[in-house]
């Protein structure tokens, strides 16, 4: 019986998660109520309370999930500037077909704007570019005059805006092609030409994009 409760109540949480998604997605944080994730969760208030304390809890559960796309990183044998492209496309097929992506970048962006200001999702992105561009640079796949803090500093702020002006001019439908630009115009800049056959701008082994899901 214990394992049973535990697996409904699993369920009816990640419920609570899809329905905040859909809710945050739509309306960002500040016009979400708790009864509109009641609505779109199909849960009681009372199972809400159960598994989220407050609206700000399950804003920060989706966020945290906004950075699963980079979990694997510490597992991969030798991480480099390939894996960092094919997170920026990961991230951009998440932020397609994923609708607790989306909302988890859209909390991502409004919670670190100028109203408490909050650093630490960009802080994390920004670590785990630079434990991949780190090692690049010692095996010479970038160029050793370079800060690789102030590189991948600016990938995430140019991934950032990349994909919020995809959504405004395109709902995302472009982003992919955007992120290509991105690569295609950086590499040569940053990878000595000898090495510049060896990586994809258009990423490696990347599921294709189904239409984004509302």
């Amino acid at each position: 019986m214990t394992r049973v409760r535990q697996e409904r109540a699993e369920i009816t949480r990640q419920a609570i998660l899809d329905g905040a998604a859909t809710a945050f997605d739509l309306c960002g944080f500040d016009g979400t109520s708790l009864s509109d994730v009641v609505k779109y969760a199909g849960v009681t208030k009372g199972a809400l309370y159960f598994h989220f304390p407050s609206k700000e809890a399950l804003a920060r559960a989706l966020m945290d999930e906004h950075f699963q796309v980079s979990e694997h990183v510490p597992a991969i044998s030798n991480p480099g500037l390939q894996t960092v492209i094919d997170l920026t496309h990961q991230m951009a097929h998440g932020l397609r077909t994923n609708v607790r992506i989306r909302a988890g970048i859209r909390l991502v962006i409004e919670f670190g704007a100028f109203t408490n200001p909050d650093p630490t999702p960009y802080d994390t992105w920004i670590a785990t570019c630079r434990d991949c561009l780190t090692p690049a640079q010692e095996q010479g796949d970038i160029h050793s005059t370079l800060d690789v803090r102030a590189l991948s500093t600016l990938l995430v702020g140019a991934f950032t805006g990349i994909q919020v002006t995809s959504h405004v001019r395109t709902r995302r439908e472009d982003l992919h092609t955007r992120v290509t630009d991105l690569w295609s115009f950086l590499l040569p800049t940053i990878v000595p030409p000898q090495r510049i056959t060896r990586f994809h701008p258009t990423g490696t082994a990347r599921p294709a994009s189904p239409p984004p899901t509302d």
